[in-house]
């Protein structure tokens, strides 16, 4: 266990250079291009400057508040539990691939290896991937916010204070482990799919190894999600796709937008739901706390506090399900 753990410390530099990562140095410069015209609309002429660029980047109240800092810290101690408690168990995408197919075999009998080109299945399986990933991410997210024993661990990413592109390391462990078997089960099912109708000759259109789709969703602004910097990409753009500026709303602190824009890249999820806002609609937020200020403000808390609330939540639930029974045996 102590060599995993040390293992996953000494891979956190190289989150820098994984393109399936959120931190990868192109993504974070991609960033940073993108904040420039929002920079320019902010600013005077007479006052833009490549110091005021930096400063309207990097912020003292944002990077170095305490909120910041605790998200800092979640990026290597959540790395370090997870080698330590969730790896061993966490589910993986083979025996559902397996089932899936099995399934499918059980269902409509044998699978149909269809001679399509092989442009045709690495491009469907592709986008396969990339749609059932972002249903599966909206699914769990909205369960996140309703059922109350998960939002005590969710309300651990919902605390933060400032947002920067590191807040979305702020997590619950026990949150990460469902977002990791979330994974397993995506890929199982889409690879057990995959199999029953092109066969074994899977692969998927990637740059520098992430899905092709996933890497343009995260140069184009991805890590403007958590920031300070509004960047919006119209009422169209945003009827389908979840804009910077869509997902900041999500972290507002008007109880007009909570549970609002809970998609990851698509944004018809949340149309379909009814959960949807664009920019447009919400031209003044502030980001903040609001009704989520659980007293997060330390690694103790954060961890610590969740456990004890959602279980709180489910002797509540069960006190109140043996009241009305209760109350409506009295009746009889």
């Amino acid at each position: 266990m102590l060599e995993q753990m040390w293992q996953s410390f000494i891979s956190l530099p190289t989150y820098l250079l994984d393109a399936n990562k959120r931190i990868y140095i192109p993504y974070l410069l991609s960033a940073v291009l993108m904040a420039v015209p929002v920079y320019f609309a902010s600013q005077e002429k007479t006052r833009r400057s490549l110091a005021g660029f930096l400063m309207f980047l990097f912020p003292k109240s944002v990077w170095l508040s305490q909120s910041a800092k605790l998200d800092y810290c979640l990026l290597v101690t959540n790395v370090l539990l997870k080698a330590a408690l969730f790896a061993p168990i966490v589910l993986t995408m083979v025996p559902v691939a397996i089932f899936t197919t099995d399934a499918l075999q059980w269902l409509f009998g044998q699978p149909l290896h269809l001679a399509w080109s092989e442009a045709a299945v690495i491009g469907i399986f592709t986008l396969m991937l990339f749609i059932v990933d972002d249903l599966t991410r909206f699914l769990l997210h909205l369960l996140l916010h309703k059922v109350p024993f998960l939002w005590e661990f969710h309300k651990v990413h919902h605390s933060a204070k400032v947002l920067t592109p590191f807040t979305i390391y702020r997590s619950h462990p026990v949150e990460s482990y469902l977002y990791a078997c979330r994974m397993a089960l995506t890929q199982g099912l889409v690879v057990g799919f995959g199999y029953h109708f092109f066969g074994t000759e899977l692969s998927m259109y990637d740059i520098l190894g992430a899905n092709a789709f996933v890497f343009a969703f995260n140069i184009f602004g991805a890590n403007l999600r958590h920031s300070h910097i509004r960047f919006s990409w119209g009422d169209k753009l945003e009827g389908w796709f979840i804009s910077p500026a869509q997902h900041q709303i999500h972290h507002s602190d008007n109880p007009k937008h909570f549970d609002t824009n809970l998609g990851s890249a698509l944004a018809i999820w949340d149309r379909m739901y009814g959960s949807l806002i664009k920019a447009s609609s919400a031209p003044n937020i502030s980001i903040g706390v609001g009704q989520y200020d659980a007293g997060h403000d330390s690694l103790s808390a954060i961890y610590l506090k969740p456990i004890k609330a959602a279980f709180t939540t489910l002797i509540r639930k069960k006190d109140a399900s043996q009241h009305a029974s209760t109350k409506l045996d009295n009746k009889l």
